[in-house]
């Protein structure tokens, strides 16, 4: 490890004058915290994995920049016989980056590759029966039509397709493996072509002139795309003081950056600093199975003395957007209801602790002190706060490895947490939400809730949706499992020559659109 930052340390230098050329206005250098895995989508994968092949692969659908589904090379659709069947009609003359067009039959051939055991795919059981989802057939009716068969209709479907996990169902041409089929690299349809990966050093992308664009704005992974730069680099970056120090130079056009480098990054005439919500969600979990904190009245009197606003700015260095909600800020679903929370109010503590029966016994914080999330801040602060209202709280620190697996035991009674980006409620919630005596990771067992969480997987109207979501909100801020004091933050440091990054919901690297100034 070391050996690689001081070989980047030794680099910066060089590439900072080849900024300075003409030339290498038509480069654009993204610092990754590590290597991408593979070039399989979907396949050993993680989530800088994901960012890169993104820009290369597209698949029928996808997500638009509020987290819903947007088609993608997929014109429209149709849902038929009660949403078991869905016939996707596909835009004309796509061609794959060796210059083949697309056709129904490659469509055919990319889910059988995915589908295939053999493959590995991560979403493998999303598909086949053992979750929710189970496609029984897939076919082309013609060149331009694909029809997937459901054995029973479930509205996450399109969501699910559309998981940059899963690559999003990637359509590749057949060409991307050899006549052994062994996997090469893939070619896809996407505004970049996967050129060169360096392993442990950087993966190049190279502008794919041949690119048909959606009409219309960007929209997430979605809408209008167009590479402006004849090349993407991801350059494998391990220490962020190194990629400090890049930006600063020259030497890395962007990055993904924490609040307190953000902060420091700020007073560089030469870097601007962009933020926006994702769908991860900084969370006090509380085990409402513990002997003590399974009396609502203390977990009203917990949420009633602390200010939840203050502990998510403080612990953001202002960056933050507090909000109480399982639903990102970000999302589509994020409505008047949802904006609806906790309130701070001391008097109303002490009258809950006294209706509570409160004694004074200790009340445990676990949290970790990793650089990534603001855990081990939020504990603090909450602490002091619970303090003061007189609630004995104690934070005992552990190695993030020790609490996720107090976390999936459901063995603690509070803990500092993050949970990963969901972008559909119906996932964001059953990550909270569930049996406890099946699933003890889950925070929040209900049994109402637990129908209502169900129910989204098959529900399609917008409207139900949101008023199940927003029911959901409600009985969650009434009932205490958990408090949630604002979404993730995709924070973006970037040099003021680089035009058009945007940070976003899905908190990923988007680098068609962007341009360098000369």
């Amino acid at each position: 490890m070391k050996q690689i930052i001081a070989c980047i340390v030794m680099l910066l230098p060089g590439m900072m004058a080849a900024r300075a050329g003409a030339a290498d206005n038509s480069v654009i250098r993204f610092a990754l915290n590590q290597d991408i895995r593979s070039s399989q989508p979907g396949v050993n994968r993680d989530g800088n994995t994901d960012d890169v092949l993104m820009h290369v692969v597209e698949g029928l659908v996808g997500y638009r920049e509020d987290g819903t589904v947007g088609p993608m090379l997929a014109d429209t659709w149709e849902v038929q016989d009660g949403g078991k069947k869905y016939v996707f009609h596909l835009r004309k003359n796509i061609k794959f980056h060796n210059g083949d067009t697309l056709g129904a039959q490659d469509v055919l051939w990319s889910w059988k590759h995915w589908t295939d055991p053999k493959t590995q795919w991560r979403c493998l059981r999303e598909f086949d029966g053992s979750s929710q989802i189970n496609v029984t057939s897939v076919s082309a009716p013609d060149d331009s039509t694909v029809v997937m068969t459901l054995a029973q209709p479930v509205a996450l479907f399109l969501d699910t397709l559309a998981r940059t996990d899963c690559g999003a169902a990637a359509v590749v041409s057949p060409k991307s493996v050899d006549g052994q089929g062994n996997w090469i690299k893939p070619i896809a349809t996407g505004p970049f072509t996967f050129d060169n990966w360096k392993h442990g050093e950087y993966v190049s992308l190279k502008r794919f002139d041949g690119y048909s664009s959606r009409a219309g704005a960007p929209d997430g992974f979605v809408g209008g795309k167009k590479a402006l730069v004849d090349e993407a680099r991801f350059m494998a970056v391990p220490d962020a003081a190194t990629v400090k120090a890049g930006l600063r130079s020259g030497a890395v056009d962007v990055a993904q950056v924490s609040p307190i480098d953000a902060s420091d990054l700020k007073t560089d005439p030469n870097v601007a600093i962009a933020v926006a919500p994702n769908a991860q969600r900084h969370a006090l979990l509380i085990q409402t199975a513990d002997p003590l904190l399974k009396n609502l009245k203390l977990r009203q009197a917990i949420a009633a003395a602390l200010d939840t606003e203050q502990i998510a700015m403080g612990t953001s260095e202002g960056l933050a957007t507090p909000s109480n909600s399982n639903i990102s800020v970000a999302s589509g679903y994020y409505k008047e209801v949802e904006k609806q929370g906790y309130k701070y109010d001391p008097a109303r503590t002490k009258q809950l602790l006294e209706e509570a029966g409160y004694k004074g016994e200790t009340i445990e914080i676990i949290a970790n002190k990793r650089s990534t999330v603001p855990s081990f801040d939020m504990a603090v602060i909450v602490q002091a706060m619970l303090q003061a209202a007189g609630i004995n709280a104690k934070i005992t620190t552990m190695e993030w490895a020790t609490q996720l697996e107090r976390y999936q035991a459901g063995r603690y009674q509070m803990m500092t947490f993050t949970f990963s980006a969901r972008f559909e409620p119906a996932l964001a919630f059953e990550q909270i939400n569930g049996d406890k005596a099946k699933q003890p990771r889950k925070v929040w067992d209900d049994p109402q809730a637990n129908k209502l969480v169900d129910s989204l997987a098959y529900v399609s109207d917008s409207k139900q949706r949101q008023d199940i979501v927003d029911q959901l909100h409600r009985m969650m801020i009434e009932q205490v499992p958990l408090i949630i004091f604002y979404p993730g933050l995709d924070i973006i440091a970037h040099r003021k020559v680089i035009v058009g990054y945007k940070p976003w919901l899905a908190a990923a690297a988007r680098l068609w659109n962007v341009s360098v100034k000369s």
